[in-house]
């Protein structure tokens, strides 16, 4: 195809596999500027930490951007739409490795893993009796965002933990959260006042900033955890951190985060009642084969002109920039993606 596709940030070796075998070239700058560069002679690009106005403008052969994951808030979609430059994403592609990583910062907090490793590793045998730990079998659990993810969380928690689980989700109708042996709740309030455990799995648009803030923290029991898988800015981290230093929390478990990269001289790095990733709900093995596997696909089925299945903005497909090797431009190609 003869194709260039940069690929941004690192990914499974199997996306880059996939693209070579249909004929691209396969670039992975190592740093900022050598990114910039890359993107001036691109045909399409395959992102992880988004992808800004400034380097679509510097990209004027690009006709695909394949974003590895399902949220794109980090991608200037309005301005790629602007240019005539599709979108796309995986949705389900890593869906079951967030369900298992938000049950995994589950029991971490509420068994208090991390600082009973650092104490075991001291030699403090004692610690046992001295720092508090939960049991989550028959507790309630409160799914914020009833998606894949969150369908996923429900099934694992209810079906291997015996939690109860209630949903709040105004875009998911009442039958599909029966059909999950869940709850339906009318408000966010009522989900976060019952709730031992509280789960975020929304998408971050506009709307959604916040969802989580001082008013809805200060509603729930000083026994129950939060946990977030999903966007940092899903939740307002201020009322957070004082919520858990104050002991108005019993603890969190956060994977994404307000500002990222995570800035470790926060007040959150210090706490104990807080278990940390560093964006990871999604990078187990399988997801990321998955992941770069439908990243690849995509990107070589727009290339040829075929419309990708996971497009963000499908309204403006039949007026995209065309790449050099669209079908609908060269109706002798014969090739057919792997």
């Amino acid at each position: 195809m003869n194709a260039r596709c940069v690929i941004a940030q690192p990914i499974h070796p199997v996306g880059a596999e996939l693209l070579r075998s249909a004929g691209c070239e396969v670039i992975e700058p190592r740093d900022p500027a050598a990114l910039l560069e890359a993107l001036g002679s691109a045909d399409a690009v395959i992102v992880r930490d988004g992808l800004s106005a400034h380097l679509m403008n510097a990209a004027p052969h690009l006709s695909i951007i394949a974003n590895h994951g399902i949220g794109v808030d980090r991608i200037d979609v309005a301005h790629a739409s602007a240019l005539g430059i599709p979108v796309t994403c995986t949705p389900g592609a890593n869906s079951r490795s967030v369900a298992e990583h938000t049950l995994m910062l589950m029991f971490a907090v509420a068994r208090q893993a991390t600082v009973a490793d650092a104490a075991t590793r001291r030699g403090h045998w004692g610690f046992k009796y001295q720092r508090p730990m939960l049991s989550l079998y028959g507790k309630t659990l409160g799914i914020i965002g009833f998606g894949r993810t969150g369908q996923m969380v429900c099934e694992m928690a209810s079906g291997g933990l015996g939690m109860r689980v209630l949903v709040w989700s105004p875009k998911t109708d009442g039958e599909t959260v029966r059909a999950a042996c869940a709850s339906r709740v009318d408000s966010l309030e009522e989900l976060l006042e019952v709730s031992d455990v509280v789960s975020l799995h929304r998408s971050m648009r506009p709307e959604n900033r916040h969802t989580l803030n001082a008013a809805g923290i200060a509603r729930m029991k000083a026994s129950s955890i939060v946990i977030n898988t999903s966007r940092g800015g899903l939740i307002d981290e201020q009322p957070l951190i004082d919520a858990l230093a104050e002991g108005r929390l019993f603890g969190a478990g956060l994977d994404v985060f307000e500002t990222e990269p995570f800035q470790p001289q926060g007040p959150l790095a210090t706490m104990s009642n807080v278990v940390l990733t560093p964006h990871v709900a999604g990078s187990s093995q399988d997801a990321l084969h998955e992941t770069a596997s439908q990243c690849a696909r995509q990107v070589i089925a727009a290339l040829l002109g075929e419309l990708p299945p996971d497009l963000v903005q499908p309204e403006m497909w039949a007026h995209r920039r065309m790449s050099a090797f669209d079908c609908d431009t060269d109706p002798n190609r014969d090739f057919e993606p792997p």
